[in-house]
């Protein structure tokens, strides 16, 4: 039986992920979008329209030096309490240090 007055778990925010990001990572340049509005009726959707998908541009000197997937990994490893409150799809864009 499950409790029915338990309070709902904080979804994911924008501002969330990005300050997450900047602790971990040190980014010379980083854009959080939640895309989640986008993907209404999609698998991973929620009622709220939001918290579930993410769309991060992101620049690290942490990436020098490393794969695509290794500079991913990163970012990844970063958001793992977000995907436990609810990330459902996050799409990662490596970019150049500016």
């Amino acid at each position: 039986m499950t409790d029915s007055t338990a309070a709902p778990a904080l979804l994911p925010t924008a501002p969330a992920i990005e300050a997450q990001l900047r602790e971990q990572l040190q980014p010379s340049a980083l854009q959080v979008i939640d895309e989640s509005g986008d993907h209404a009726g999609h698998v991973g959707a929620n009622a709220e329209g939001f918290g579930t998908h993410f769309r991060v541009r992101i620049a690290s000197p942490l990436f020098a030096g490393k794969s695509r997937v290794a500079q991913h990994r990163l970012v990844y490893d970063a958001m793992q309490n977000f995907i436990a409150q609810g990330l459902h799809a996050l799409a990662i864009e490596v970019i150049q240090n500016p």
